[in-house]
């Protein structure tokens, strides 16, 4: 119930058994078992605590049916409940109560289901079919055939379009390189994730935030909007009324969670994250550092690459230079790589017509630019990072110079000096 479906130990389990507490409910469950083929001696009288009594001595079945009819606190009894149930348990609960309130705390606390009484055989048989869907879901144990990978996707400034980047570069490794995304955009009020491949974000980070005890693989299947068969978001447009009070612990039990149901996670992660919560980058393979050309993104980029070089020595940092306008430059290429003391790994064009696009679309930017200079560019985005992940000894590029920030990044060389200045910084 607490933990992602493993197949390997289902052979021993039951794959049906129900507690219920009324003889029309017992008729009903019992007919749907022998139709299904279970064992009908499978459903017994007595309600939820009865399953609590009989589980905490004997291995939990596949699919677990109970009744809380009787039940005077049902969330405190199906958090009872979750502690006698195997991990993988699939939990259809019914009840008399019609409170959508109870509904979406009991989904939240792990069940599967919640069937108002009385109930027919076809929505019995729906519930079901739905909870036999949840042992074919897509998550799986990867990390025996190759490791998770994790991505931090970090902008230098507001609107050097890390947002875009992060989502490009989950919808790549879910489409292209055919792995098990996840996506999650960290910046709970005014977060593009979802908007920008045109989906509803639900509630699923803030109740995380709100509840981090009640994350788990269960929590992460029904919290995650699904935006194909291999990606999954999990984003927020939290009311700007509303303060999230987090000391970051949920952010990093949702990686936790991630690392287990999935194959690559992408995290779109505002900079002030890093002051607030450092530990969200302790297990981080790959920072992407996305810039602008621009003075204030250069002194920036500087402070952001010598905080993750001194805090995450073990990341692998890639820097995107993004909506780069070749007839429009504030610093060219060169002053920047020479002001940030590295190489800029992948540069991205300003394209208006495919930003334009990909937004009437509901898609992301690199889905709508392939084809195009900035889709081959958004390829090696992908490429370098996969590539940082299978190959973690490839050599990251070595600092020069003092460790003065005003030695590394000199204002007065890099600014315009009258006409021909200006004509230079725009080359």
């Amino acid at each position: 119930m607490n933990a992602p479906w493993k197949p390997a130990g289902s052979a021993l389990r039951d794959p049906f058994q129900a507690f219920v507490c009324d003889d029309h409910s017992f008729d009903v469950v019992r007919s749907i078992a022998i139709e299904m083929g279970w064992p009908p001696e499978k459903v017994n009288k007595g309600g939820l605590r009865n399953a609590v009594q009989s589980l905490s001595v004997s291995t939990s079945p596949q699919i677990l049916f109970v009744d809380m009819s009787e039940s005077g606190d049902p969330l405190n009894d199906i958090n009872g409940l979750a502690e006698v149930c195997e991990p993988g348990t699939v939990v259809i609960a019914a009840g008399q109560v019609n409170d959508v309130r109870l509904y979406r705390d009991l989904v939240a606390s792990g069940i599967q289901d919640y069937l108002l009484k009385p109930f027919g055989p076809d929505q019995l048989r729906d519930a079901v079919a739905q909870a036999q869907a949840v042992f074919l879901a897509p998550r799986t144990d990867v990390g025996a055939e190759r490791a998770h990978m994790a991505v931090a996707v970090i902008g230098t400034r507001g609107g050097s379009g890390s947002s875009t980047v992060a989502t490009s570069l989950a919808w790549m490794l879910s489409d292209k390189a055919k792995r098990l995304t996840a996506l999650l955009d960290l910046d709970v009020h005014f977060g593009t994730g979802a908007l920008a491949m045109d989906l509803e974000p639900g509630r699923g980070l803030t109740d995380a935030i709100d509840n981090p005890s009640r994350i788990d693989g269960l929590f992460i299947e029904r919290a995650m909007v699904r935006a194909s068969d291999k990606l999954a978001i999990l984003s927020a447009e939290a009311p700007i009324s509303q303060p999230m009070m987090t000391d970051g612990g949920a952010f990093y039990q949702l990686q936790e969670e991630f690392r287990s149901a999935f194959e690559c996670s992408i995290l779109d992660l505002p900079r002030a994250m890093l002051i607030q919560h450092p530990h969200l980058m302790n297990e981080v393979n790959v920072a992407v550092v996305v810039t602008e050309l621009t003075l204030a993104a250069a002194r920036d980029s500087i402070r952001i690459l010598s905080w993750l070089k001194s805090n995450t020595p073990q990341t692998r940092i890639i820097v995107v230079a993004n909506r780069v306008h070749a007839n429009a430059l504030e610093i060219n290429r060169k002053d920047f790589e020479q002001s940030i003391e590295r190489k800029v790994d992948i540069v991205i064009p300003f394209d208006t017509r495919i930003a334009s696009q990909a937004a009437k679309l509901g898609k992301t930017f690199a889905e709508v630019a392939k084809g195009s200079k900035a889709g081959v560019a958004c390829a090696a985005l992908m490429n370098e990072a996969m590539g940082a992940v299978d190959d973690p000894d490839v050599a990251k590029p070595a600092s020069k110079g003092g460790s003065s920030l005003l030695g590394k990044f000199d204002l007065k060389a890099m600014m315009p000096k009258g006409k021909s200045g200006a004509k230079a910084a725009a080359k």
